[in-house]
């Protein structure tokens, strides 16, 4: 099994462009256990781990519902910003300036076969993170993702995640807000949860801004330690 991931920070790239690269590596290992399976070839399939910020996009998932986006694309277009129905799973998504995206592209085999465990332990690198911030982040029942105060009226969401997996191989990821612009927010349904809000690591730390490279680096060492696993760059 390779636990080796390599490691790449894309900087500020635009969405579409992003997609498009996730597909590429996606499809590289795919067509790798495709060929071990076929020719019992034994090589050994690689592992992905892009880190991204987007300009101002709006994703909606496979399930879910156009009208949990608010505006028209017209005035999307006019506050600079785009939108795009992808192929993972999950609702209506923002992605913009001010917050970390991060896409896992795993062979699971190479780790476990457990798309729930997956999942968890994506929720459980941030909440450590948030942790090291002195917040006590959670998971809600039933909703992927992080927040705080579940089970209250001030239930908020501070990171949004949604996959895609076919043969244990997985894409798209995690969008933590770090320094997000929240009113993009209200554009939209998030995630087509009516009854709860969104809010960014600035905001809870009474900050104008958060190092975003410092998150980084504590998001991902948590992940080599929850996947057991090391980064290449």
């Amino acid at each position: 099994m390779n636990k080796t991931i390599q490691l790449q920070d894309l900087g500020n790239r635009d969405y579409k462009d992003t997609w498009d690269y996730q597909e590429a590596l996606f499809k590289e290992i795919l067509d790798i256990k495709i060929k071990n399976r076929r020719e019992d070839a034994g090589l050994e399939t690689p592992n992905h781990f892009l880190l991204v910020e987007h300009p101002h996009v709006f994703t909606l998932g496979k399930s879910g519902d156009f009208d949990n986006l608010l505006v028209s694309e017209k005035e999307l277009a006019e506050k600079n910003a785009t939108f795009y129905k992808i192929n993972r799973g999950g609702d209506i998504t923002y992605h913009g300036p001010g917050q970390i995206v991060g896409y896992p592209i795993l062979d699971l085999e190479n780790f476990f076969t457990d798309i729930h465990k997956y999942l968890r332990l994506l929720e459980e690198m941030v909440i450590l993170t948030l942790a090291e911030y002195g917040l006590k982040a959670e998971r809600s029942p039933g909703e992927t993702g992080v927040w705080f105060d579940v089970g209250t009226p001030f239930a908020r969401k501070i990171c949004a995640m949604g996959v895609r997996a076919s043969r244990w191989v997985t894409m798209h990821g995690f969008a933590f807000n770090v320094n997000a612009d929240l009113g993009y927010f209200d554009l939209m349904i998030p995630c087509g949860i009516k009854d709860k809000s969104v809010t960014s690591l600035n905001v809870e730390l009474g900050k104008a801004t958060v190092d975003e490279a410092e998150v980084k680096k504590k998001l991902l060492k948590h992940f080599t330690e929850l996947f057991e696993a090391s980064f290449v760059k």
